[in-house]
């Protein structure tokens, strides 16, 4: 397989693939094209082939590529500042925090903590749940009390950071890293038993467990195949953390920022039930393809939980940062993109199973967050005849592919994406 991927690939591309095995550890495999330059949805590798990007950095370029007012706004800000530390602030960053509370629906007094990624917006919640949970009389040492729990979902992915990687299913992943943090813990997502016993077993004695903090999910579990969790779930989920006065937090790193039809995929009744989180996370589109993460606490008693040193990042909410998500934001407001997201959405999986291609059995997601499955697990070989096509689409899972278009997407893109699955093999080798 290694030579044929390699006859495939133009000079250039071998040749810097050649020199990046070289220099770069093997944690992302080989990648699959070294790419140069990129404009609105399309993006061309070094040798000059083009290819219609229906992964967008994996939902972070919301603009797709070069958007002339983006570019403008960070070429504006490094030519003024890049970085002050956080032993100062800049008018972005604050309007930024400002912004998406606004677009959060946060109450009076909710605030933001600014970080690098979604991992690191993920260990901000966690965090803070953490300091929550020490003020649940269950967890406090002078009644017999225990350390308060947090609750996370089987097939949950909030990253690779030693916080996040602990309320992270996948066992491939996490289990070489034991022991992780403790007193976090996994239910069957979706299953409303597991989840009452797993509350119900908080109490005193010796049997008894300390009280759970919060309880971390996804509204769409993007990498176990884009699989949303359930609006009736989620209601449940609520109605247990008020009963037992626990958080919601609800990772939007890669649901957030338009990309399901609405600004957060909370304010979808049809994935939340018409819940309202405590804690939202969000990273990826925020700033359309400049690093950047962070997490909403809703109201200012959780909020002021989160004191002077008690948590911190060099580079987080930077100016260059803060000025590119306020640009993302903006255009995604100028240009209608939360409408655009839901109709292209709705477009691509209806002219999916149109296409009458014998390989997808159905479809699946949210406005620009989609999957289709397949008949039998070949998504890898899907993805290289695409790609070899000139589509990027991604094997989230064996039977499973991703599509997370930009926002930007156009109905002709969308039509030049079917044309090209239309045609994909029926009988593509299994993974």
């Amino acid at each position: 397989m290694a030579t044929e991927h390699e006859e495939k690939l133009g000079t250039e591309d071998s040749k810097w693939l050649g020199e990046y095995s070289q220099v770069h550890m093997n944690v992302f495999g080989t990648p699959l094209r070294v790419m140069d330059h990129g404009q609105g949805a399309h993006i061309w590798d070094v040798d000059g082939n083009e290819y219609l990007d229906f992964l967008a950095g994996i939902a972070v370029n919301s603009l797709g590529y070069a958007h002339p007012k983006w570019v403008k706004a960070v070429a504006d800000q490094a030519a003024k500042v890049a970085h002050i530390s956080n032993y100062f602030a800049s008018e972005p960053q604050i309007e930024l925090a400002s912004k998406l509370v606004k677009l959060a629906g946060a109450p009076e007094g909710s605030k933001v903590y600014f970080g690098n990624s979604g991992a690191e917006g993920n260990e901000a919640a966690l965090k803070l749940a953490k300091l929550y949970g020490r003020t649940l009389p269950g967890a406090l040492p002078s009644i017999g009390g225990k350390p308060a729990r947090i609750l996370a979902m089987t097939h949950g992915f909030h990253g690779r950071t030693m916080g996040a990687l602990s309320a992270t299913w996948k066992p491939g992943i996490r289990k070489p890293y034991d022991p992780l943090v403790p007193n976090i813990e996994f239910v069957r997502a979706g299953d409303k038993v597991a989840l009452h016993d797993a509350f119900a077993q908080t109490g005193l004695g010796r049997y008894g467990k300390g009280p759970v903090a919060a309880v971390i999910l996804e509204l769409i579990q993007g990498e176990a195949g884009v699989q949303p969790l359930g609006a009736d779930y989620v209601k449940f989920v609520r109605e247990l953390c008020d009963i037992n006065h626990a958080l919601l937090i609800i990772d939007e790193v890669q649901t957030g920022i338009g990309r399901t039809g609405k600004w957060f995929a909370f304010q979808r009744d049809d994935l939340s039930g018409g819940v309202t989180p405590d804690m939202v996370t969000f990273a990826k589109g925020v700033a359309g393809g400049f690093p950047m993460g962070g997490m909403i606490a809703f109201g200012e008693k959780l909020a002021a939980l989160f004191t002077p040193g008690s948590h911190g990042s060099t580079f987080a909410g930077n100016p260059l940062g803060a000025a590119a998500g306020l640009a993302t934001l903006g255009v995604i407001e100028d240009e209608n993109l939360v409408a655009n997201a839901e109709a292209r959405g709705e477009q691509l999986r209806d002219g999916i199973m149109a296409t009458g291609n014998p390989l997808f059995v159905s479809v699946r997601g949210r406005g620009l967050l989609d999957a289709v499955e397949l008949k039998h697990p070949c998504s890898h070989a899907v993805m290289n005849y695409c790609l070899e096509h000139g589509l990027i689409v991604n094997a989230v899972a064996p039977n499973a592919l991703r599509f997370a278009p930009p926002l930007i997407v156009t109905v002709q893109d969308v039509d030049q994406a079917l044309a090209i699955l239309k045609d994909v093999p029926t009988d593509l080798p299994d993974d």
